[in-house]
């Protein structure tokens, strides 16, 4: 009898390893992926499934509301799947959130000069009934400018945004991630370190000091998020008044870059894409937080502030921060909406 239940355990254990396996190839692809393609790519990560397999996988997946079927053999993953897929990988990727980083810095080809190409997104999901209420509260954020960039993207139910499809009753609402920092600067040669992600405290709409930290290596859940559902934010009041507490992100850079930097700063901004808070001088702490020899600290806003600010005022909403790209050309300013 003992040995029935453990072979039924077994194969229930190697049932939801392979289900996981196929979410995070999922979860890597912004388009939908189809039973073959999902095979071919397991495969790349030394996990022999056949078409016929994946497909038996896929069912349950849809079943438990982990993915959605879209055209005739395509899936997206959906933000339960993602949810899912981070919980089951947290034993093993402590640093999961700091290596997702890196990808979508890797992935990013937006080119501010010519204005095209993808950025990353966070995505948040909020109520078809309360999206007017939660946009009241997010503009004042947009116009205080504690944002990476008001430029945004909205889709309704089944949409896609990034990697997550909008579920149904839902709005989805994109807002441009400071990775995408990350990213136009590793292309122009400049390499630059993701420390963490914290709570920034402001006086007279200037940054002053970190009042919580977590570093991207120690996590596998996104800081900001984390921030926002312990309502640890006060970014309403800070885009109202100029003192509060925002969404931040500590960066560091080698001192030598620092002018390539500035330029590029220049060059982001002019294509609407503001985000850097403060940027130091050579080996100099920044807002209170050390930086190493020979290295210069940035701070980068939050791209989520706006959304914490809607939290705050009472409107529920699902976040999944660092969600995918979009291509620029796809956003829109916020004040069209």
């Amino acid at each position: 009898m003992l040995k029935e239940v453990r072979t039924v355990q077994g194969a229930a254990s190697d049932t939801e390893r392979k289900m996981i396996a196929i979410l995070k190839v999922l979860s890597e692809s912004s388009e939908p992926l189809g039973s073959i393609a999902i095979a071919r790519e397991l495969e790349r990560h030394g996990i022999s499934l056949s078409e016929r397999a994946v497909r038996y996988h896929l069912r349950i997946t849809d079943e438990r509301g982990y993915t959605q079927p879209l055209g005739p053999d395509g899936r997206m993953i959906t933000p339960r799947g993602l949810e899912e897929l981070r919980i089951a990988l947290a034993p093993d990727q402590v640093s999961f959130i700091q290596e997702r980083l890196e990808l979508l810095a890797f992935q990013t080809t937006f080119d501010p000069i010519k204005r095209t190409g993808g950025v990353a997104i966070n995505a948040s999901l909020f109520d078809r009934d309360k999206f007017e209420s939660a946009l009241t509260a997010m503009r004042e954020v947009f116009k205080a400018g504690i944002c990476v960039s008001e430029s945004v993207a909205v889709a309704s139910e089944g949409g896609k945004l990034g990697n997550v499809v909008v579920p149904s009753g839902k709005v989805g609402f994109a807002t441009v991630c400071s990775v995408t920092i990350n990213g136009v600067l590793l292309k122009a040669g400049v390499p630059i370190e993701s420390r963490f992600g914290g709570v920034l405290e402001i006086r007279d709409s200037k940054p002053r000091r970190f009042v919580a930290i977590i570093n991207y290596g120690g996590t596998s859940l996104d800081p900001s998020e984390q921030y926002i559902r312990a309502r640890m934010t006060s970014v309403g009041e800070a885009a109202r008044t100029g003192n509060g507490r925002i969404l931040a992100n500590f960066r560091e850079i080698p001192a030598p870059s620092r002018s390539i930097v500035e330029g590029v700063i220049l060059g982001l901004k002019e294509a609407g894409i503001g985000g850097v808070y403060a940027l130091g001088n050579t080996s100099e702490p920044v807002c209170q937080i050390a930086t190493g020899l020979n290295r210069v600290g940035v701070v980068l806003l939050g791209g989520l502030n706006p959304v914490a600010a809607a939290v705050e005022a009472g409107v529920e909403v699902e976040n999944i921060a660092e969600s995918g790209m979009i291509d620029f050309q796809q956003l829109v300013s916020i004040w069209q909406l």
